[in-house]
């Protein structure tokens, strides 16, 4: 589980995002990455039984993103996030492809997977994927389950124009203009401290496996 602790640094550091306050606070700081490393551990371990071509060489250190925003082109100068993500690539050692995510900011926690904003060519292999097996997807976002858990697959971000290559009567268009293809699922602070959490993000994870398996399909 993630400690009220680990919560309460989240909190306090969301209010003094600075670097004189982060440096009298770098112990709190520490505490709170080894408990989410600790706790990505166990999830890492259940995840690996679900998606087994996970890169033997990934450890949970690994997993855990950095804390240190990048504001050199950003208009927003606090130099620190106020959460902590943990991305667990389907593939490799790098995370931003095909994934597993878990976001923990106090009031705006979530667990999901699939593919955020892929990038030119893989959006490319998905939306043709889609257009040539959308039956697969569908069959995945429309369960009743995984509307429950996750919500309305076809809610997210969608271009305005028409992807090039595709016509307006397309019978699945609405799918093929999505930006990205993720499932989340939000998590409440009350839930984080409890135990068993792992065992709720695993759970979630193998729920939206099949998402990612679709993806990786995709793209092989």
């Amino acid at each position: 589980m993630i400690y009220q602790e680990s919560l309460e640094f989240l909190k306090d550091l969301a209010e003094n995002n600075n670097r004189e306050w982060f440096a009298a606070n770098k112990e709190r700081y520490d505490k709170a990455r080894e408990n989410v490393i600790d706790f990505t551990a166990k999830v890492l371990e259940g995840v690996r039984k679900i998606e087994v071509g996970m890169d033997e060489n990934l450890d949970a250190k690994k997993c855990v993103m950095r804390i240190y925003r990048d504001i050199r082109f950003s208009k927003n100068k606090a130099p620190y996030k106020n959460n902590f993500g943990v991305s667990l690539p389907t593939s490799g050692l790098k995370g931003g492809g095909v994934e597993y995510y878990l976001h923990i900011q106090p009031g705006n926690s979530f667990i999901g997977g699939g593919y955020w904003m892929p990038e030119a060519p893989h959006l490319k292999a998905i939306r043709q994927e889609i257009d040539y097996n959308a039956a697969d997807l569908k069959k995945i976002i429309d369960d009743e389950e995984f509307i429950k858990l996750f919500g309305d697959f076809r809610k997210q971000e969608q271009l305005k124009s028409l992807p090039k290559g595709y016509e307006a009567d397309n019978e699945n268009l609405d799918l093929i203009k999505l930006k990205s293809f993720v499932g989340w699922h939000k998590l409440t602070d009350k839930e984080l401290t409890q135990p068993g959490l792992e065992k709720t993000v695993i759970d979630m994870c193998s729920r939206i496996h099949p998402l990612n398996v679709f993806l990786k399909n995709a793209l092989s």
